[in-house]
């Protein structure tokens, strides 16, 4: 009896490290902002060409009861032996406490999201398909702030309720998520289960940036979209898409 509690333990500690892939499809995204002048558009075709697509790696830490998902520690440089400064994108979970606390660059600004957890009214689809290894189920949901069809992909045997970007609330964790149709879809390479430290998890000591609640954030980017849209200019250099 004794053995198979100790087993029992093993089998529903469940923690490790998921390696994204962020792959963008810019003409895509541009094609769905007819508001923007031609000038713009113009100016953005000149700007990346036939270069249509870029990748990011991004890295998720998680244990049953908190999640981080950021930027991998070491970023190496992009194939042209060169790189850009990334924005402040840290998002954090505390499952057990359903907290959460966004950190993130967008408007010029460092914003600090602290809120409840905010899940999205899923709708789970009757479709399966491997992702990693992991056999996933597909839930369907829309952000009508932005205008985009939000596709995920969770395996109900990594039973956290995460994922990439700031979406989680499903009954497992979301190993890939695709925004519109492929405009932009992150998807896990890895899933690899390891101890995770709590020193991984935790807030930074000290957070700058100005902190607001999950309405607010709500408010500046619903704002800003309206504001770009009388301005026929794209609004995601500034916000995250």
């Amino acid at each position: 009896m004794l053995l198979l509690f100790s087993l029992a333990a093993a089998a529903q500690k469940m923690e490790g490290e998921i390696t994204y892939d962020r792959v963008f499809h810019w003409t895509r995204v541009y094609s769905r902002l007819s508001y923007m002048s031609q000038e713009e558009k113009d100016r953005l075709k000149l700007t990346w060409g036939n270069d249509d697509e870029s990748k990011q790696e991004m890295t998720m830490i998680f244990n049953d009861k908190q999640s981080y998902y950021s930027y991998p520690k070491v970023d190496e440089l992009s194939e042209g032996g060169y790189s850009w400064r990334k924005g402040e994108f840290k998002i954090y979970r505390d499952y057990e406490n359903s907290k959460m606390t966004d950190i993130i660059e967008m408007l010029g600004k460092t914003y600090i999201v602290e809120d409840s957890i905010q899940a999205p009214n899923w709708k789970v689809m009757n479709k399966i398909k491997e992702v990693a290894g992991y056999m996933c189920m597909m839930a369907v949901t829309e952000d009508t702030i932005k205008n985009q069809k939000i596709t995920a992909w969770f395996a109900d045997n990594i039973p956290v309720s995460g994922g990439p970007q700031m979406y989680g609330g499903l009954p497992g964790m979301i190993l890939e998520l695709d925004v519109n149709d492929g405009d932009i879809v992150t998807t896990a390479k890895e899933v690899k289960l390891r101890p995770v430290t709590g020193e991984e998890l935790a807030l930074p000591k000290k957070l700058k940036g100005k902190k607001i609640n999950a309405a607010k954030y709500v408010e500046l980017t619903s704002n800003h979209i309206k504001d770009s849209i009388k301005a026929h200019r794209n609004p995601y250099y500034a916000i995250p898409y």
